[in-house]
Order: structure tokens, then C-alpha cells, then sequence
């Protein structure tokens, strides 16, 4: 193995996720070798969700130092080169630059509800939903607003398109992270023609320079060469100053495309769910919406297949915040627990509550959530009188707000666009304690789910499997190509869950809808 690192015969990914940033060496197989991480949160400031520069950078530098170090004590290798590299990160926001290459305002990022107007009126528009977080409607939200800073954009971009352009000069994005910026013609690989010239006609009533054609990054499918390492990126890499420059970069994509990819659900017909700090399923479909829904975003997979999102901003935080009392009952009670041990009793116990909750409610929101409507958010729990108040089933209850926002969209998906799929693959945090969040999750969606192994690798691993796949040259397609290579003879394991599993998620979400105006009475009574 340290022939094959010290070689370069190896693929790097990275991916900047909302709590931590992930590094993944991997081999031509695409086996991990070795990983290197740094957690981080974003910060609230004016109003705005936001990641700083000196975070990013600080959090790409101590990812990739902690991988050189766990590659030194496993392998005794240093690492100068690799074979190919890729960045991934949080979809959506907004990167906006002048002509010096100066951020012009704070990174707004995907968590931001605060481009209402612009998404309703782009909306309208197009006849086609772009929601609150992509990147055009902040764009088109800052000039409502009469920011100053807009007349002085050059570029604008989201994470991964910034720190690829910053490591390779080159201001391009993969048609997946694109998709989250305008929409995309999956019959040409690009923008969209025809809403680009409407929104162009909108800017007409302003005195700008700029079209805005001339201000995003070009679009590159998986497989292509997105530029190299220059010298001035390696060393914004690694600080060790060991990496050398020249090293080929595959398209940098958002997580939603990594996520398919470590799922292995870009083909037709298959579908994905990520569960973390947020979630988000996507459907490859074979037909187009016959209508359009607030609910659902149209993006593409890395090679440029539409596919159906549904994203929803919130999903573990309040579970998360749940987990802190019961730890901290724990020590006052003199009976510390670790926290796997605190996660994996909490999450257990959820199987063992009733399959509606025992009429338990409520919501998850601790940031707003568009699918339903709420430009802020607010977690709230309530119960009638006569509800079985235990703690299994107040636990199946978090895990059921965690996902029920996701259920409210797919339903609109599957029962009222008729979208079917074969296979369902899920992946993320919520996943991680065996059969819970899978027989959850299957009750949400009616079907079976299955978890593969390499789910646990993430979106950084995806991220590295898109970096082979440029290695590969490109003689198989993507879906090929992970079938017959990357996943070769792995199963899986699924789980179905019960008809009273799914009918009792069904009688939740009938609360769910009828108990929608205590959430609104939460936010418009609760300030700080």
C-alpha cells in the first residue's frame, strides 16, 4: 500500500458538509486507505447563515493534515501526488465576487430562508420551481433589495465551485452543483436557454453591466477535466508543502450528487435519501413533472439525468438537542453515558414505541423549512392529555419529525406525479444505529430501503469515486461504471417496514398537517 500512495496511484475526495469537512484517499478500486476530517459549524451573523474564509480554509487545511497524518502512521507514506482530486460541499448559496476576486459580501449559505420574494417571483417567471436556496434567487433577492454590492459581480458561485476555481484558477462547476444554481437543460448539458433570457429580460429594468451569462461558472459533466493543481493551490492544500502542482481535477460537485454516487442511484428509476443535519431524497426520473411544485426542486446528476429533490433544512438537529438533556440527566444522576451508547438507546428504544407515537406531535424547525412554508423556525413539541406519554414513544416521535418534512414532499412525488422507482439507497447519521433509521425511513416512504456498505463513507468518498471516474477515461458510463467496478457483488442490506409500520407514519402525518398552525403560531409568538 505505501507503493501505490507514494506512487500517485490514488484518487482524493473532499467534501464540505454543514457540521464537518471530510477527506478520503482511495485506491484504483476505490477501497478507502486512509481519512482526515475537521468539525465545524456556521455562524449566525446579521441575520445571515454563514461560513467565514479563514473557516474554510483553516477546515480544508486541517482535514487534509489529519489524513498526511493517518496515512504516516498506517502506511508510513507521504503523499506528493495522487492520481486525480475532487471537491463536493452544500449545495445552493451564494458567492458573489468583483473583479479582483474579492468576496463582495459574507457566503450566504443553502440554511438561508431569507429570498422569499425573489424565489416566488423567479418562480412565476419560469414556470418552474426555484427554490429559496439556490443561488439565483439570492442573487435576484440582493437586487430587490438595492444591495450595492451587485452591480460589482463578476462571479458568483457556490462552496465547492470557490474552493476548486481558488485551487485551479479554472471558474467551472459539475452540472449536479450547477443544477442548484439554474436550472439545467438535461438535453444540452448546460443552463437553461430560455430562462436564462427571461431573467436577462428582468435585468433590463436595472443599470448593470453584466448578463448573466457572463457570471457563472461553466458547466462540466463527470468524467471531464476540470483543470490542475497550480502551484498556489497546492500550497492552500497542504501546508506540509509536499504536494506538488499539475494534478487533474474532476468537476467539483454538491452533495447531492456525491450522495447519489456513494449510493449508487444515478441511474433511472433509483432514488437516495441523505439524513444529517438536513435531508434530502432524489429520484432519477424517466418522465418529466407534469406539474410544477414549490415542494420539489428539478436538479440532474452528475451526468445531467433529471432528477426530483426534495430537500428540507431540517432533519437531527433537535434529536441532537434531545441527546444533550438525557446526557446531562445522566451525569447529575451520577451514571454518565457515552455518547454512542446515549444515541444507540435512544434510537432503539423508537422501535419499541407504536407506529403513530401514540399521538405525540410536533415539529423539528430549528431553522425555516420551505417545503411547508416557514421562513423561520422553532421546535416544538405537543401532546393532547389522553397521549401515551412513554419514551419509546417519544423517541419513534423525534425520529419521525426528523423525516416527516420529507414524507410531506414525497408523497406530492410519488402519488401525485406517479414517479416510481426500483431502488431506494439511504445514507447519512440518521442511519447509522443498525435497522432503526431504515425501518423509519421505509415507513415514511412506503417501500423498501436499502443501506450499502460503503454508505458510511459519504460524500467525500462519492466525491473520490467522481475523481476515478475521470482517471477511468470515460470508456463506461457513470452508472456502468459503478455497477460493474465500484460496487461489484455488493447487496446491500434492506429493510421493509410493516403495513402497520406505514399506515401508523400515515396517521402521523395527518397530525402533522393538522397540527401545521401551532408551528406558525410558534413563530409568530416566540421572538427573541
Amino acid at each position: 500500500m505505501k507503493d501505490i500512495i507514494e506512487s500517485g496511484k490514488t484518487a482524493l475526495g473532499i467534501e464540505f458538509g454543514s457540521t464537518r469537512i471530510k477527506a478520503v484517499l482511495v485506491d484504483e478500486k476505490g477501497n478507502p486507505i486512509a481519512q482526515g476530517g475537521f468539525g465545524w459549524e456556521n455562524q449566525y451573523v446579521d441575520g445571515i447563515w454563514t461560513y467565514s474564509l479563514d473557516m474554510i480554509w483553516k477546515g480544508l487545511q486541517s482535514a487534509y493534515a489529519e489524513l498526511l497524518e493517518n496515512v504516516k502512521k498506517e502506511y508510513g507514506a507521504v503523499i506528493t501526488s495522487v492520481g486525480a482530486i475532487g471537491f463536493s460541499a452544500m449545495m445552493h448559496g451564494y458567492m458573489a465576487f468583483d473583479k479582483d476576486d474579492n468576496l463582495l459580501v459574507p457566503f450566504r449559505t443553502w440554511r438561508n430562508t431569507i429570498t422569499e420574494e425573489a424565489a416566488s417571483k423567479l418562480t412565476k417567471e419560469f414556470g418552474f420551481n426555484i427554490p429559496q436556496r439556490w443561488s439565483i434567487s439570492h442573487l435576484y433577492q440582493a437586487i430587490l433589495n438595492g444591495e450595492e454590492h451587485v452591480k460589482d459581480v463578476t462571479f458568483f458561485t457556490t462552496l465547492a465551485g470557490y474552493i476548486h476555481w481558488q485551487l485551479t484558477g479554472e471558474k467551472v462547476l459539475g452540472i449536479g452543483d450547477a443544477s442548484g444554481m439554474f436550472p439545467i437543460d438535461s438535453a444540452s448539458k448546460d443552463y437553461n436557454k430560455e430562462y436564462m433570457a427571461k431573467f436577462d429580460k428582468l435585468m433590463e429594468a436595472y443599470d448593470y453591466s453584466w448578463n448573466l451569462g457572463d457570471i457563472l461558472p461553466r458547466v462540466l459533466v463527470a468524467g471531464e477535466n476540470a483543470g490542475t493543481l497550480t502551484e498556489e493551490g497546492a500550497a492552500k492544500l497542504d501546508i506540509s508543502g509536499n504536494l506538488k502542482a499539475g494534478i487533474p481535477l474532476c468537476p467539483p460537485e454538491g452533495d447531492a450528487g456525491t450522495g447519489m454516487v456513494a449510493t449508487n442511484s444515478v441511474a433511472v428509476r433509483t432514488g437516495n435519501v441523505s439524513a444529517g443535519t438536513s435531508i434530502f431524497a432524489m429520484v432519477v426520473m424517466e418522465h418529466p413533472l407534469n406539474g410544477c411544485h414549490e415542494e420539489i426542486d428539478v436538479v440532474t446528476t452528475p451526468v445531467g439525468d433529471d432528477v426530483a429533490m426534495v430537500h428540507c433544512n431540517n432533519c437531527t438537529s433537535d434529536i441532537n438537542a434531545w441527546a444533550g438533556i438525557f446526557k446531562g440527566f445522566s451525569e447529575e444522576i451520577g451514571h454518565p453515558v457515552d455518547t454512542d451508547t446515549l444515541y444507540t438507546t435512544m434510537f432503539k428504544a423508537a422501535l419499541k414505541g407504536a407506529p403513530d407515537c401514540g399521538g405525540l406531535a410536533g415539529f423539528n424547525y430549528f431553522s425555516g423549512e420551505p417545503v411547508t412554508g416557514f421562513a423561520e423556525g422553532r421546535p416544538v413539541f405537543v401532546r393532547n392529555i389522553n397521549a401515551d406519554f412513554s419514551f419509546a414513544n417519544f423517541m419513534r416521535f423525534n425520529l419521525y419529525s426528523a423525516v416527516s418534512t420529507l414524507k410531506y414532499g414525497l408523497d406530492i412525488l410519488f402519488k401525485e406525479e406517479s414517479i416510481n422507482i426500483d431502488k431506494f439507497y439511504a445514507h447519512g447519521g440518521f442511519f447509522k444505529t443498525k435497522e432503526v433509521g431504515q425501518r423509519i425511513m421505509s415507513a415514511a416512504t412506503g417501500g423498501a430501503v436499502t443501506v450499502m456498505e460503503t454508505a458510511g463513507e459519504g460524500g467525500a468518498w462519492g466525491m473520490a469515486i467522481l475523481s476515478l471516474y475521470m482517471m477511468s477515461g470515460n470508456e463506461k458510463s457513470l452508472s456502468d461504471y459503478l455497477n460493474d467496478i465500484i460496487f461489484e457483488g455488493q447487496e446491500g442490506e434492506t429493510i421493509t417496514a410493516s403495513p402497520e409500520e406505514i399506515e401508523g407514519f400515515d396517521r402521523f402525518m395527518g397530525i402533522f398537517k393538522a397540527t401545521l398552525p401551532i408551528m406558525k403560531a410558534a413563530v409568530d409568538t416566540l421572538r427573541d
